[in-house]
């Protein structure tokens, strides 16, 4: 094979990869889960890092679907191309691009669920409010 579909392949392979260690690390930063849930700031933070490698795997699978729907696109109006051999965009790229699209905002959402900085403010307490008086007060 040429060099720039063995990349393309290369590309896929380690956006699949990366997208089932992506898996792994955001479950284990969800709240539901029972796994590191005495510190919640590192939890979130194993969310964040969870979206930031789908969307590193989003990127991966963007730049190989397009580069080879580039590489399509170039044969297709090579007028020293065949006719009988010409290729056209299949399903397999737009589902190539669109799960691209999807790991990408799928990690941006992660990202987007990260932990609020603590102010160096102390937490402010609710005093009781009076109840309005019955006439009964109790000893």
């Amino acid at each position: 094979l040429i060099g720039s579909l063995q990349a393309t392949r290369a590309l896929m392979v380690a956006a699949i990869l990366l997208g089932l260690v992506a898996v792994f690390v955001a479950v284990t930063g969800m709240k539901c889960m029972k796994c590191m849930e005495d510190d919640q700031v590192k939890k979130m933070r194993m969310a964040v890092f969870g979206g930031v490698i789908f969307i590193i795997a989003g990127l991966a699978a963007l730049v190989a679907t397009s580069w080879y729907g580039n590489r399509v696109a170039r044969a297709f109006y090579d007028p020293f191309t065949p006719v009988n051999t010409r290729f056209e965009f299949g399903s397999a790229l737009f589902i190539g691009w669109a799960a691209a699209s999807l790991a990408m905002m799928g990690g941006a959402f992660l990202c987007c669920s990260c932990p609020r900085r603590e102010t160096s403010y102390p937490p402010t307490r609710g005093y009781p409010k009076n109840a309005p008086s019955t006439g009964k007060d109790y000893v």
